[in-house]
């Protein structure tokens, strides 16, 4: 889609800047937290929170546009995306379409909407809540500032999109957290972490050239891509242990049905290796993420 038509400040031009495509990677963990979570309460005959579980899942929605917005203008002012080289998806602020200053402004409500959502899990999970929100808000802003651009941006993933969301959603409703839990937290991480390495590789070339020392400038293409192979398998491994706890299915749905998916991706950017081709890998691997966070999901729940 060229800029030309997006009408600077149109619904269409904000909806393009919240990236409505990578709400998938702040509901998966959000999911897989639930499931485990209504599953061992349903074991144990105690009650599920339709309420938390619903505030839960509006804050991780929120808190991803909230991050998405705060990308969108910070690599504009660093001039990370003000090239004519850029392979990925056109920006907001870069293509004129959302103001520098309206874009702070949008960063500014969505934070305040993602605390909204997210004080009132006070009443379910304790006053902690309030020291994981603001960890989120100010990680939020320490990854695209700063933590990107050295090369941490995969940890980030893996405690924001993995850990803290699938173990605080299952906290909420449990009030304990289990290896399952744990283990699924990780497992969470490594999928999504799959989405930013495929990302990271397309952008390789301008990002070293732009001075962002992402773990893939760090690590060359070659173990870039086996390390987006072995997230996924290692994320498949770790169901292992879902199977020692009774929850069977959620080992063998993800490693039918996801794993398949992510080694066909895999192999794609093997081949293509190089140019915007890869951003039809980039969107099988949201596609694995959510079909991953769907089957773990599913075998919890079964």
């Amino acid at each position: 889609m060229e800029s030309n038509e997006i009408r600077p400040g149109s619904v269409k031009a904000w909806i393009l800047a919240a990236r409505p495509k990578t709400l998938t990677a702040a509901a998966s963990p959000v999911m897989i937290g639930l499931s485990l979570a209504f599953a061992d309460i349903k074991a144990s005959g105690a009650e599920f929170s339709i309420t938390a579980a619903v505030l839960c899942m509006l804050f991780a929605l929120a808190m991803q546009v909230d991050a998405n917005f705060i990308n969108d203008y910070f690599d504009f002012v660093k001039g990370t995306d003000n090239t004519g080289r850029r392979l990925g998806p056109r920006r907001a602020c870069a293509q004129g379409w959302v103001s520098p200053r309206a874009m702070k402004v949008a960063i500014a409500i969505t934070t305040g909407v993602a605390c909204f959502f997210g004080l009132p899990l006070i009443f379910y999970g304790g006053v902690e809540m309030v020291a994981v929100g603001a960890l989120c808000v100010v990680f939020c802003f320490l990854y695209t500032t700063y933590l990107s651009y050295i090369g941490l941006g995969d940890v980030l993933v893996l405690v924001f999109f993995g850990i803290v969301p699938v173990c605080v959603t299952y906290y909420i409703q449990v009030h304990s957290c289990t290896w399952p839990a744990i283990l699924a937290a990780v497992g969470c991480g490594l999928v999504i972490d799959c989405l930013l390495l495929v990302n990271n590789y397309r952008d390789r070339d301008t990002d070293r050239e732009s001075g962002k020392v992402t773990l893939v400038v760090r690590i060359g293409a070659r173990a870039s891509r086996l390390l987006y192979l072995s997230c996924g398998v290692a994320a498949c491994l770790l169901g292992v242990s879902f199977v020692l706890c009774g929850h069977w299915a959620a080992f063998a749905l993800p490693l039918a049905v996801y794993l398949p998916l992510h080694i066909r991706t895999y192999l794609s950017i093997v081949r293509i290796d190089r140019g915007k081709a890869l951003n039809k890998c980039l969107g099988e691997t949201a596609r694995n993420m959510f079909v991953y966070g769907l089957c773990t999901a599913l075998g919890f729940l079964m």
